[in-house]
Order: C-alpha cells, then sequence, then structure tokens
C-alpha cells in the first residue's frame, strides 16, 4: 500500500517529461510494476495513482450503480480523462497534452503527496487554491478532527 506525503517543485521538460520526487519514489509499491495512471484531479490538478492503488480505485469504481445518472458521469469524466503512464528508467512520468493543458502545467510542476495518490499541480494555480480558502488550516482541522471523533464516540 502506497503512502505519499510531502511536496516538491519539479521542472517539466520539453517533452512533457517530469521525475517522481526522489521522498515519493520510495514509497512506490513493486506491485505498481513502474506504472501510474494520471487522471484529471479536482481543483485543475492531476492525480497521478500507482496502478496497485488505481486498481484499488476501480473495484470501488466496479460497484457503482450504473442505474444512477450521476455515478455514470463520474465514470464516464474520470475514464475518459485518464491515462496509464509507464516509468522511465529515470523515474519521469509522460504526461499527457490534454490532461497538461487542463490543469495548466507548462514548466513547473509542484508535488503533493496525498496518502494513495501524487497531485500534480501548476505552482501558481495550488497558491490561488491555498489563497482562496476563507478559513484557516486549523479551523478546518478543527471540524475535521472533531467529526470523526464524534463519530467513533457514537
Amino acid at each position: 500500500m502506497s503512502s505519499f506525503k510531502g511536496s516538491d517543485n519539479y521542472i517539466v521538460d520539453a517533452k512533457g517529461r517530469v521525475s517522481i520526487p526522489s521522498k515519493m519514489r520510495r514509497n512506490i509499491e513493486p506491485a505498481a510494476n513502474q506504472t501510474f495512471v494520471v487522471a484529471r484531479g479536482l481543483e485543475k490538478c492531476l492525480y497521478a495513482y500507482p496502478l496497485d492503488e488505481w486498481e484499488r480505485l476501480e473495484t470501488t469504481i466496479r460497484d457503482m450503480p450504473q442505474s444512477n445518472e450521476k455515478d455514470r458521469f463520474f465514470v464516464r469524466m474520470l475514464m475518459q480523462w485518464s491515462e496509464e503512464v509507464k516509468l522511465d528508467g529515470q523515474y519521469r512520468l509522460l504526461l499527457p497534452r490534454a490532461l497538461m493543458d487542463f490543469a495548466e502545467i507548462e514548466h513547473e510542476v509542484f508535488f503533493i503527496g496525498v496518502l494513495d495518490h501524487i497531485e500534480l499541480w501548476n505552482p501558481n494555480n495550488f497558491k490561488k487554491y491555498i489563497d482562496s480558502k476563507r478559513e484557516s488550516y486549523e479551523r478546518v482541522a478543527e471540524h475535521v478532527i472533531g467529526a470523526r471523533r464524534q463519530d467513533s464516540v457514537l
């Protein structure tokens, strides 16, 4: 099971390749077979799932009722904007052009480890995202952690 954490900035080369940060490379499980699925994320970023984690996600998606219109729409959009990418010998991902355009990634990528996957952001978009939050990290943490404690008590 992968567990990505931390953040880092890396440069995207002219071909759209970017190296996975070394501190995140160590957490790629052999079951991923040096393969990631890069998908459209939320808030104008990309998600990069190691193949083993993506397969777990697919299991959850397969259980979604196809009779539900929102579920069908979600699955269609997710799968349409997902591509399997094999790491090269230098641990670089070749980012698909359409996904780079969606996330507005040009020359630099801001990586964030988010447990089972990695988010890739245009650094300026990530800054705008953080600046747009009206609540502080402490307030959100209080709400999220407090809600979890209440759920475990009940």
